[in-house]
């Protein structure tokens, strides 16, 4: 398989996958009627977040694969994109909010690991997924916050 092809079958499955579960379970009259923080973004700005860090998160994986598909680099990365595909079905389909901060506290702490060990390896992976990090780190306090609200 040529790197080029990996590279689109990175990014088609990450962001893909990751648009076609927003789509699914995008977010309905249920969410609009929680009571949300203050400091809950508009809904439009979820969208090109996702988008640019799905881009980022298919770009690390393919450069994870490269090193070392059987490494824990790659193990990880694999991890949080399985997290990260079941907090919206948790979040939104299932309703469950107090389970769905369980699963973003796990895909923070995924995500975390991933930098650390991809930054003794592949320093640019490690980088690509710190705005990963710091979104995943808001959404955690979001959804903690919507969870206690509600």
């Amino acid at each position: 398989m040529t790197e080029r092809l990996a590279l689109i079958l990175f990014l088609a499955l990450v962001l893909g996958g990751g648009l076609s579960i927003g789509y699914v379970t995008a977010p309905g009259e249920w969410y609009a009627q929680l009571v949300k923080p203050s400091f809950n973004p508009p809904g439009w700005v979820f969208g090109p977040v996702w988008s640019v860090l799905y881009i980022l998160i298919a770009i690390a994986g393919w450069r994870s694969w490269r090193s070392g598909r059987g490494e824990w680099q790659m193990k990880l990365w694999w991890l949080q994109l399985g997290l990260n595909f079941l907090w919206s079905p948790t979040f939104f389909a299932a309703q469950q909010t107090g389970l769905a901060v369980v699963v973003i506290l796990l895909l923070l702490a995924t995500v975390l690991g991933f930098i650390a060990t991809a930054w003794q390896r592949d320093r640019l992976s490690a980088w690509l997924f710190i705005p990963y990090a710091a979104w995943v780190g808001f959404a955690s306090v979001l959804n903690a916050s919507i969870a206690i609200l509600n």
